[in-house]
């Protein structure tokens, strides 16, 4: 009787199949829930991991905190999450899922979009402000942190005094969305040379791109 009450209550299994910790990997696009969102600037890491979704025939699903996926890519595994928490509140998500899968802050890369970075320009960092956006802020709070590697997507800052938020919120160009194919393509690229080749190969090989 004991055993079958441990089987009906014992704990979900890590969705991650890798048991060495290095090998674990784990990929957060900021974004906001709801097809009002769905294209707008802020949402440009759901968008890239849609993207990479796409490029590997993978599907979310809806789990605690978020949005999930995984794949492996040359003997790492890796959990994409689209957190449904909104932006705001973008550290729960990551936080949990980093615990729950046992991954290292080392391995954790978070997508954002960034004003201070002309559209599509692609930039990796290993630390650094929160730069006045929203997500990053909460993730700094709740990891009391800014030591973690981020993957900012170029937004541009074409908006007046007092209308960022409008901005960001806003849709994207049609200039931008002609040019948006190739970028996420790129996108993709990068966070696949995170896993496998590390953070300061891909650094090397993709800022400035």
């Amino acid at each position: 009787m004991l055993s079958f009450l441990k089987s009906i209550f014992k704990p979900r299994a890590d969705l991650l199949e890798e048991t060495e910790i290095m090998k674990k990997f784990l990929i957060v696009g900021l974004g906001n829930i709801g097809d009002k969102y769905t294209e707008t600037r802020h949402n440009i890491g759901f968008k890239i991991l849609d993207a990479l979704a796409e490029k590997e025939s993978l599907s979310f699903e809806t789990q605690k905190l978020g949005d999930v996926t995984t794949f492996k890519y040359k003997g790492k595994s890796a959990l994409c999450l689209k957190p449904s928490t909104y932006m705001n509140l973008s550290g729960k998500a990551l936080k949990y899922w980093m615990d729950k899968e046992n991954i290292p802050l080392e391995n954790v890369l978070v997508i954002t979009d960034d004003i201070n970075l002309s559209f599509g320009t692609i930039r990796l960092k290993t630390k650094g402000s929160a730069g006045g956006h929203n997500g990053l802020k909460d993730i700094q709070n709740t990891l009391q942190n800014t030591n973690y590697n981020r993957f900012r997507f170029g937004v541009g800052a074409d908006f007046g005094k007092g209308r960022q938020v409008e901005y960001v919120l806003g849709e994207w160009s049609e200039e931008e969305q002609k040019s948006m194919p190739e970028r996420l393509e790129k996108s993709v690229e990068l966070i696949k040379s995170f896993i496998f080749a590390g953070v300061k190969n891909t650094m090397n090989t993709f800022n400035g791109t």
